[in-house]
């Protein structure tokens, strides 16, 4: 059904609703005067269901209103910031079915204390203008959340993979590779594969694929993708083909987000494309080990990557995906940063949080802590670049401790080359809070090469006084204990 259909709907149960409310009368008490089952008249002012004319008759006749106005797309003074925000398209555009959550539940509150309500939308609307949040960050917070709130782990597509790879004759725990993921793609489901390179594609050096849909799949793939890219570029397209996901992008990268629905597909396919790579069995095993070690082996956590068609951000991901489920750790975060090699900046690229928001956590204005080793190890990676040393990825591990707060976390890094971008450096980190699940766990935490530093959340914050590696005067920590000075002082007036 079209916006403008859902439209309709939504304003004509909200105008009931309130004429019935502004009654005096009960859903039984209308259905007594109007002939219609209460169960329906439920569901029209939930906008779910839009009666027929001899219905809108006895509705009219019933609220002593004329036709033409019960079916008009107006609303009365009290509801105009509502029908402004349904007429806005807002609604369709957020992902509420996720969240349990109708446009007609939503309308219902708003209804009840529109001013109210209504002046949080606005001021919602004006962040989004002042902070320049366009509508595909929107997007990727509302996955994060989505991710979080199952602890980024889906058991449904899991067991669509197990049953698929079955289907296929890929054996249990094998990593499939890039060549036996395209025979895949070319028998079972038609399509043709091809590779392209910047020479006679400029405009589309930056795009990992294209899948062209005319005259039947066509997935171009860019040459200068590794091994391990190209292999999950080709198990996300029969992610989308295994799991009928119809509404997707076109490109990867991204181009241009059409709408949510595209976001959580693609999301579903890299899952399903992890979890064909990397069999939750096998390394869940292999984690079970390396966490049983008694010392820390970063070059051990690098070959056991080696062994799957998996890059270094799908490895930690899928470790994501498992140690909640696996081991009891929930209390974890997932961070990418970017760095022009040889460059003091560093982005943060990709975070998720899971059980709460931890820190570090991204921040658009200020400088992130040097002494992280996600930071550490991408200027590890560039001098080992400049001296013409780098074979394989580089792994390192340390103990955050956090200045403020006390909390500590271990976190583990990955640093590589990002193909197919030249000169951009990428590390994926996971981090692991301390408490008694992991300790129980990691019998390496006690392992004296695994060092503690002193960490903070950015420079602004930090009241570090012998910081060498400092990148900005702690502002925000310096107004935040001014503000606590001045507070204290107005509680010792007040008291005196």
């Amino acid at each position: 059904m079209s916006v403008r259909e859902e439209n309709v709907r939504l304003v004509f149960g909200l105008k009931l609703r309130q004429l019935r409310l502004d009654k005096g009368l009960s859903l039984s008490e209308m259905s007594r005067k109007t002939g219609i089952s209460v169960s329906y008249l439920n569901e029209i002012e939930k906008g779910k269901k839009y009666p027929k004319a001899d219905k809108i008759i006895a509705l009219a006749e019933a609220m002593d209103v004329k036709y033409d106005w019960l079916v008009s797309l107006s609303l009365g003074k009290d509801l105009a910031s509502v029908s402004d925000l349904i007429q806005s398209n807002i609604l369709s555009e957020l992902p509420l079915a996720m969240f349990g959550i109708g446009s007609g539940d939503v309308l219902e509150l708003l209804s009840n204390v529109p001013a109210k309500l209504a002046a949080f939308v606005s001021t919602l609307a004006e962040i989004s203008r002042n902070f320049d949040i366009r509508k595909e960050q929107f997007y990727f917070a509302v996955l994060r959340s989505y991710q979080e709130m199952h602890d980024n782990y889906f058991e449904d597509i899991e067991t669509a993979v197990e049953r698929f790879a079955a289907e296929v004759g890929i054996g249990p725990g094998v990593s499939p590779d890039a060549e036996q993921l395209a025979r895949i793609l070319t028998e079972r489901f038609g399509y043709v594969i091809e590779e392209y390179g910047s020479a006679e594609q400029p405009a589309f050096a930056s795009l990992r694929s294209i899948l062209v849909t005319r005259n039947g799949p066509r997935l171009l793939i860019n040459r200068s993708l590794n091994a391990e890219q190209k292999a999950f570029t080709l198990g996300r397209e029969i992610a989308y083909q295994c799991l009928g996901l119809k509404v997707r992008p076109l490109t990867s990268s991204w181009v241009e987000i059409g709408s949510f629905e595209q976001v959580l597909n693609n999301f579903k396919a890299s899952y399903f494309s992890g979890a064909l790579l990397i069999h939750r069995g096998r390394i869940v095993a292999e984690l079970q080990d390396f966490l049983s070690r008694p010392t820390w082996d970063g070059g051990l956590l690098v070959d056991m990557m080696g062994k799957y068609s998996a890059t270094p951000e799908l490895f930690f991901h899928r470790i994501t995906n498992l140690l909640p489920r696996y081991f009891g750790i929930s209390q974890l975060f997932f961070l990418r940063f970017d760095n022009i090699a040889g460059e003091n900046k560093f982005n943060l690229t990709k975070e998720i949080h899971l059980s709460r928001l931890h820190n570090p956590h991204g921040t658009a204005t200020e400088f992130y802590c040097r002494r992280w080793v996600s930071l550490t190890i991408l200027q590890d990676l560039a001098r080992v670049q400049r001296e013409g040393g780098y074979e394989k990825p580089l792994c390192g591990a340390q103990i955050s401790r956090y200045l403020n707060s006390g909390n500590e976390y271990l976190v583990m890094s990955i640093a590589r080359p990002m193909h197919p971008t030249p000169n951009l450096n990428t590390s994926v980190s996971v981090g692991l809070l301390m408490n008694d699940a992991l300790r129980r766990t990691v019998r390496f935490l006690p392992d004296p090469h695994l060092h503690i530093e002193l960490v903070n959340q950015t420079c602004e914050r930090c009241n570090a006084p012998d910081c060498r590696v400092r990148m900005a005067e702690p502002t925000i920590l310096r107004k935040q204990q001014s503000q606590q000075e001045t507070k204290q002082a107005l509680a010792e007036l007040m008291g005196g």
